[in-house]
């Protein structure tokens, strides 16, 4: 008797959605290039040259037609999936900064859920502490490279001291 556990029951779902994204990902990448646009304006040169030949005939607008519209229409889905994954990994890099760096504000991590209010009211935020930044300093004014190797140097003996923290839990739990 097979087992039909809802675990079994997602793998070839997710087979199915993993090939998508690599599809979605080659096509995205393929049309992209210049090689494509090449071969697409080649296309239309050709099916234009061919018009006098086809008498300018409703078939050979059709053609061209039918051609261009289930192209379009394939390549939104595969671009929308590949865009959501690209955003998606976007959203997580500028999470793990915001996590990261030393007094950046934890609201925004994953501020993208939020509502198109909420995102208005942070917004606004925003906006009157750039304004209030703005008429407090000089905008032509810039960060020293002393002040830019001070940050990194506190951010790297923050990060080694978080690692050796956890590396000291990991030993305790190894150890019970």
């Amino acid at each position: 008797m097979e087992n039909t556990t809802p675990e079994n029951e997602q793998a070839p779902k997710q087979r199915w959605s993993d090939r998508f994204d690599r599809f979605a990902l080659y096509i995205t990448r393929v049309t992209g290039s210049s090689t494509a646009f090449i071969l697409a304006m080649g296309i239309v040169l050709v099916w234009a040259a061919t018009g006098p030949i086809f008498h300018y005939s409703e078939t050979w607008q059709l053609v061209i037609n039918t051609g261009t519209t289930i192209i379009t229409f394939l390549m939104v889905f595969v671009i929308q999936k590949a865009q959501n994954k690209e955003s998606l990994a976007v959203q997580l890099k500028l999470n793990e900064l915001i996590s990261a760096t030393k007094g950046a504000s934890n609201r925004l991590v994953s501020v993208e859920n939020l509502s198109e209010q909420e995102l208005q009211v942070l917004c606004e935020h925003y906006s009157a502490m750039a304004e209030l930044t703005k008429q407090a300093s000089d905008l032509l004014k810039s960060h020293s490279v002393e002040e830019a190797i001070r940050d990194t140097e506190e951010k790297l003996s923050d990060q080694t001291a978080r690692d050796s923290r956890g590396l000291v839990r990991s030993a305790e739990d190894i150890s019970h």
